[in-house]
């Protein structure tokens, strides 16, 4: 009786052990599989810590999304249009336009679109270094620098765009229209329209002491 007995336990351990293996090849898959998903997932992770860095130093904000239709021989087809604009607030800003079925792959084609599109946009003691009047279109738009300590007096998607670039101290008027996408197109194209500011050299004055006498330039 007790060989029959060790024998019934040793069955019902070795099935439980084949079931527990079971689940965990289920669930964890295999030693191989799981080596490879380590490996897979080790590269994966830092792509992932690097796309984080460039997502750190870029930052995004969506001023609009839009529903539109375009009309085709069996019908009209659905689409999502989106304006993102990009920057790191130090000088690097962009604006994208994208469409897709989705709203996430709209946003990702603009994103990209932004990208393409970057300027630089010098700035001078948190301002910009001259007043601007720029029309795109039906956009009007009016910047002018302030003192520090203003801060950015602006509405609509010139604000978000002016805070993107690093501009802390900046007055602006928008004319015209209320599109946002023209009005973000005229930020752009007027503050790349600002002409750069060059640092001249001061020529260092030599100093006569009493006594001496200036030479005279022959």
């Amino acid at each position: 009786m007790s060989e029959v007995k060790k024998n019934k336990t040793n069955k019902a351990d070795e099935f439980a052990e084949g079931a527990a293996a079971t689940v965990a090849t289920d669930i964890y898959g295999s030693g191989s599989k799981q080596k490879r998903g380590r490996s897979e997932n080790r590269g994966v992770r830092r792509g992932g810590r690097r796309d984080d860095r460039l997502k750190d130093e870029m930052e995004q904000r969506i001023l609009e999304v839009a529903r539109v239709t375009r009309v085709m021989a069996g019908g009209k087809r659905m689409s999502f249009r989106a304006c993102v604009a990009i920057g790191d607030k130090k000088g690097n800003v962009g604006v994208g336009l994208g469409k897709g079925a989705d709203v996430t792959i709209a946003v990702n084609k603009a994103v990209n679109h932004a990208k393409k599109n970057m300027i630089n946009v010098q700035t001078v003691n948190e301002t910009i270094s001259h007043s601007v009047a720029f029309k795109l279109g039906a956009a009007k738009l009016i910047l002018k620098p302030a003192k520090k300590g203003r801060g950015v007096i602006a509405g609509g998607v010139t604000r978000v765009i002016l805070e993107l670039a690093g501009i802390k101290n900046i007055t602006s008027k928008t004319l015209g229209t209320n599109n946002k996408v023209n009005n973000a197109r005229c930020t752009i194209a007027a503050l790349k329209s600002l002409r750069r500011v060059e640092i001249k050299e001061v020529k260092k004055v030599k100093e006569v002491k009493p006594g001496e006498k200036k030479e005279e330039k022959k």
